[in-house]
């Protein structure tokens, strides 16, 4: 029954199709593109999401088993992406997190050599200013990746609002094809522009509403599922700052 319905379906559109003339069938072709492309891009982004968030998974569990300081993790030992250029947010959380601290603690190290250049050196500690540079640098990364994670999702929300008045400027060319041909009276010629001016109308508002419906339940569903990892992202940013606070950071005793 299924399969009867989308074949009726695809009849009454090719037939309004048919029946449009030139400009009504730019807004039908025009409406078409936009539906191959939201849907393109709503099955790409719902697999990245898909993919993401079954990587953070694995990342996060195996992250929880190994009981090594943050600074020593080796990253061979954690899971890595299918692919080179896959989005892999917590690990590239982490590398620049590791990154950015060691090349603090090796610039305060340097300027223990020179202020100590004789004897023993005393350990090498984090200031807060320093923890703070960690942390600003931190959220751009964050920053960086979530955009990555949004990217292309304007497109669905320009769908959202395009195909709808692309659908109405089909309704109100349709509606002007037909006065014309009741104005020019009982003709053939005059039947079969009302006939088109009519199926032009009401097609280009079905397909203005079929396609802007699923374009926005997408983008809504896409966007709060991006938000929700953000607030994940921030709060393991957080507990991995707290490790080197407390690994690194200097206690200062009045």
């Amino acid at each position: 029954m299924s399969n009867l319905f989308i074949a009726s379906s695809s009849d009454v559109f090719f037939t309004a199709y048919a029946q449009s003339d030139v400009f009504g069938r730019l807004i039908i072709l025009s409406l078409i593109s936009l539906s191959l492309i939201c849907w393109l891009i709503l099955l790409q982004k719902a697999w990245q999401n898909r993919e993401v968030r079954k990587l953070s998974l694995q990342f996060l569990n195996t992250l929880s088993q190994n009981k090594q300081p943050v600074l020593t993790l080796d990253p061979a030992t954690l899971p890595k992406a299918s692919t080179k250029h896959a989005p892999h947010p917590y690990a590239t959380v982490l590398k620049a997190l590791k990154i950015k601290t060691l090349e603090i603690l090796e610039k305060n190290h340097y300027f223990l050599r020179e202020r100590h250049p004789e004897g023993s050196l005393p350990p090498t500690f984090l200031s807060q200013n320093d923890v703070e540079l960690i942390e600003s640098h931190v959220i751009t990364i964050i920053s960086n990746e979530l955009r990555k994670l949004e990217k292309h999702l304007y497109i669905l929300s320009t769908i959202v609002t395009l195909a709808p008045f692309l659908g109405l400027l089909g309704t109100v060319w349709g509606i002007l094809i037909t006065f014309s041909g009741l104005h020019a009276g009982g003709s053939a010629a005059s039947n079969t522009a009302i006939l088109g001016g009519l199926s032009t109308a009401l097609a280009t508002t079905v397909l203005g509403l079929v396609i802007a419906i699923p374009a926005l339940i997408a983008f809504n569903t896409l966007k709060s599922s991006v938000k929700s990892f953000s607030a994940d992202l921030e709060d393991f940013s957080y507990q991995l700052l707290g490790q080197i606070q407390l690994e690194y950071r200097k206690v200062e005793v009045d």
